[in-house]
């Protein structure tokens, strides 16, 4: 029998509990990767252990860190490290609260942008030179497609994610053979976030919950909702050795959304 895709492999998967971070833990799992799911909720990283087992991981630990805590973060990696290098990368944490760019508060922006880009760059430094040694790295960033089209009334976010896509690509000409790293962009992706945003957009303009999805999915021309998992699938072949030229890319998984060429 050939070997899965990524046999041995180890993926850190970030905000493994929920939505994507979770479809695309198991996902990878499938592939045959060890997984290290790194989330807040020890409740669902433990339940989730036993389904990673169940989709092929060799071996599936729970790591419980906040991002906010670099330093923890830090300390933590080190000690996975400390077991051999960690060849795949998802970079998957929440968004900032929705609103006008203009009524967010400057250290809101600075929160999120830690979050995002510093929690990355911390990881990055750490694990490429493991990635490097070995001749193979993945390192997949979960952002949205405010990359390409600013979402009206997500202001913090659009600025936010826009800095994620900069600093993935000014990384992928610096990075070795054989480690690569793209950005993935979910569209309306059936998730908790997208229901708290939804329910908070319903407040604002006093209309419902129903209307507003209403709103958003007359812009997909699929018509629905995108699913976690068939976002998991794309990030799962951005990790698998079949995409070893994709290099630098920000890809939509979003029923066809954008409007750019």
């Amino acid at each position: 029998m050939s070997p899965l895709p990524l046999s041995g492999r180890r993926a850190l998967v970030l905000g493994a509990s929920a939505g994507i971070g979770r479809a695309t833990a198991i996902a990878l799992a499938a592939q045959g990767a060890e997984i290290i799911a790194l989330a807040r909720r020890v409740e669902r990283l433990e339940a989730l252990l036993p389904e990673l087992r169940a989709a092929g991981a060799p071996r599936a630990t729970a790591v419980l860190q906040d991002l906010d805590d670099r330093a923890g973060l830090a300390e933590a990696v080190d000690g996975l490290l400390a077991d051999g290098p960690i060849h795949v990368l998802i970079h998957n944490t929440g968004g900032p609260p929705g609103g006008p760019l203009l009524g967010v508060d400057g250290d809101v922006l600075a929160t999120f942008f830690a979050r995002h880009v510093l929690t990355a760059q911390l990881l990055c430094q750490r694990l490429v030179p493991g990635m490097a040694a070995e001749g193979f790295g993945r390192i997949v960033t979960v952002t949205s497609t405010s990359v390409y089209e600013p979402i009206p009334n997500l202001g913090a976010s659009n600025t936010i994610r826009a800095s994620v896509a900069g600093w993935a690509k000014s990384l992928a000409s610096e990075l070795p053979p054989g480690v690569t790293i793209n950005n993935v962009l979910p569209g309306f992706t059936d998730t908790e976030r997208l229901g708290s945003l939804a329910a908070g957009r319903a407040a604002k303009t006093g209309t419902s919950v129903d209307a507003v999805r209403e709103a958003w999915l007359a812009q997909v021309p699929e018509g629905r909702l995108i699913q976690p998992e068939e976002t998991a699938a794309t990030i799962a072949f951005l990790c698998s050795p079949a995409a070893s030229a994709i290099r630098g890319v920000s890809l939509a998984v979003d029923g066809g959304r954008l409007r750019g060429i």
